[in-house]
């Protein structure tokens, strides 16, 4: 039960990147796996909530601006027909500083098999310390 979500969230993570400088971001493909009105809560708890395929859109290209190296590393990973949830342990370089950070990312999906929700639980207050960034800087730098 849940083997094409788990799959569907593994290709959704390594359209991130490989974790190496030339790799970026595949945006398209990687909004190609949500639906029109897919929300990401970026960081529970408080963490902002970007709604709808264009607001997705930009905020994926703002964070290509301060992030790069990305790598989404998945440790375990756990299903039902209506969620996937993984634990994470990412890679990345955001403002030019090295960011490995670990989460839980849970991700919801629609009729269509189409991810309509995802969340990530991380320790905003680690990330943002390593980033050497203030929250607010870090959710709209």
């Amino acid at each position: 039960m849940g083997q094409r979500q788990e799959d569907a969230v593994r290709e959704f993570c390594a359209l991130w990147g490989d974790g190496t400088l030339e790799t970026k971001p595949q945006v398209e493909k990687i909004l190609a796996l949500m639906s029109d009105d897919a929300e990401w809560q970026q960081w529970v708890p408080g963490g902002p909530t970007i709604r709808g395929r264009e607001a997705l859109r930009a905020e994926f290209i703002r964070q290509t601006r301060i992030a790069t190296n990305n790598k989404c590393n998945i440790i375990n990973i756990l299903s039902n027909d209506r969620m996937v949830m993984t634990e994470r342990a990412d890679d990345a370089v955001i403002f030019g500083k090295s960011c490995p950070h670990a989460m839980v990312a849970v991700y919801e999906f629609d009729d269509q098999g189409l991810i309509k929700a995802w969340r990530e639980y991380i320790d905003m207050a680690d990330l943002t310390r390593k980033m050497g960034v203030t929250e607010e800087v870090a959710a709209h730098g």
